[in-house]
């Protein structure tokens, strides 16, 4: 006989609910989840979720039923290919780095050009003081 949710234990009707409204309706669902998915829905701290996703692998395999890969997060397709949602994450993860690199590299060029702006000219005025020191020891006014 196939496990059902509720025979996990601390998993009764209503936790089994909140799981079911989030996606999760089996056994094999809920041993291949994330902690971070499952500690994501109301009534589930991380240790409660790390121990009912243990004990649903641990029922998976006194049943005799293989639990599947563990879900990292992010699902994959047919023959391990990425899903949309895979490709669309990873583009704007590098959506967000570039972002990031082009304001670092604005950010440096600007705090270079403040710097150049502030250094502007100076020298200029040691420069005059001395011609004057200069004039002056010639008898120049």
């Amino acid at each position: 006989m196939k496990p059902e949710i509720i025979d996990i234990p601390g998993i009764g009707p209503a936790a089994a609910a909140a799981l079911a409204e989030h996606g999760i309706k089996s056994v094999a669902g809920l041993s291949k989840a994330s902690v971070e998915r499952i500690s994501a829905i109301p009534g589930f701290s991380e240790a409660r979720a790390a121990g009912v996703i243990t004990a649903a692998a641990e029922l998976l395999a006194t049943s005799g039923i293989t639990p599947p890969a563990k879900d990292k997060g992010a699902t994959s397709g047919k023959n391990g290919t990425a899903t949309g949602k895979d490709k669309k994450d990873k583009k704007d993860k590098k959506d967000k780095k570039d972002k990031k690199d082009k304001k670092d590299k604005k950010d440096k060029k600007d705090k270079k050009d403040k710097k150049d702006k502030k250094n502007k000219g100076k020298g200029k005025g040691k420069d005059k003081k001395k011609d004057k020191n200069k004039d002056k020891k010639k008898g120049k006014k």
